[in-house]
């Protein structure tokens, strides 16, 4: 089988050369052990291979290990986000190659019709890529970095005289310009939140950041040392919205994207999960002009730990 690399993987290119799941088990071999296959308990080369058929796959192909201390039975799926899936690994492809390449995300019930299947499988399925999507530890961000927060969620609603229910949620966005974009789920916008995220994510030696008026970016500066002298104010508040190249616009557009998502598509999300959401746009924005998304990501899936449904709903 042959797979065409540095062009984007469509609808049609997928059919046409992922048509069986054999086809796609041997695709995720040769991601997951480019230099060939190994043990997934040992990690020895000594593997040999057999044909143990199933129901539903009369070709499944089964690794065995040889070494005398070892003699672990495996497949290409076994310790990855696919294993132990009852779904046919071609409707897996074909839900990973549209939620790649769809700007806004696409809800679970629009998976579901796609792919024929259970509105659990198509929500557990989605939220299985998604965890693939999750990046941490990348390098700090430097140049001109803006940073912006948001607020999710409904209004307030006050409960007496003093008191008030916040029924809101904090989502703080930093992003260099022409480089990567970060969004975060945070408990509040204190000083000392701020901070973390900034000492983070952030170069000290960053050329300006920038961010709106709100008090609590000052001190979140000095206390992540950054020095006061490049840090920007760009006064919204004032209906002053771009000075020279003092602007919060490009991380603003990101926020304006994944809200569209929300409205759009999901019409809703769990706070519980808002980071998985926040990892999937952030990841999908930052290969917006990669057309290696799919084998990348398929990458990832092929390498990353299981996710099991109790784990997620728990």
């Amino acid at each position: 089988m042959v797979v065409q690399t540095g062009a984007a993987m469509n609808l049609i290119d997928l059919h046409k050369t992922f048509k069986t799941d054999d086809d796609c088990l041997e695709y995720l071999a040769k991601l997951r052990w480019p230099e060939g296959v190994r043990c997934a308990t040992c990690g020895s080369e000594n593997i040999r291979q057999y044909i143990s058929p199933t129901k539903k796959q009369p070709n499944r192909k089964v690794y065995e290990c040889q070494e005398p201390t070892c003699h672990q039975q495996f497949t290409a799926t076994s310790g990855t986000i696919f294993h132990d899936t009852h779904l046919p690994l071609t409707k897996w492809f074909i839900a990973l190659s549209i939620l790649v390449d769809a700007k806004k995300s696409i809800s679970a019930k629009q998976l579901q019709r796609h792919l024929n299947v259970g509105y659990k499988t198509a929500w557990y399925l989605a939220h299985r890529i998604r965890k693939a999507m999750e990046e941490t530890g990348g390098p700090l961000l430097g140049g001109t970095v803006e940073m912006d927060e948001t607020i999710l969620g409904g209004h307030y609603r006050h409960l007496g005289r003093g008191s008030g229910h916040k029924n809101k949620d904090i989502v703080i966005g930093i992003r260099q310009r022409g480089g990567e974009l970060r969004f975060f789920h945070a408990e509040d916008a204190t000083s000392g939140i701020l901070a973390k995220y900034i000492r983070e994510n952030v170069s000290t030696d960053v050329d300006m950041i920038v961010t709106d008026e709100y008090p609590a970016y000052p001190k979140a500066m000095i206390e992540s040392g950054i020095h006061g002298s490049k840090h920007e104010t760009i006064r919204h508040r004032d209906r002053v919205y771009v000075r020279g190249i003092v602007h919060t616009n490009t991380v603003e557009s990101a926020f304006s994207l994944f809200k569209r998502g929300i409205v759009g598509s999901f019409h809703r999300v769990s706070i519980k999960h808002l980071q998985r959401y926040l990892n999937e746009f952030q990841y999908r924005f930052n290969r917006r002009d990669n057309d290696d998304r799919f084998e990348e990501t398929l990458t990832r899936m092929a390498k990353a730990e299981p996710m099991p449904f109790d784990k997620l709903t728990a």
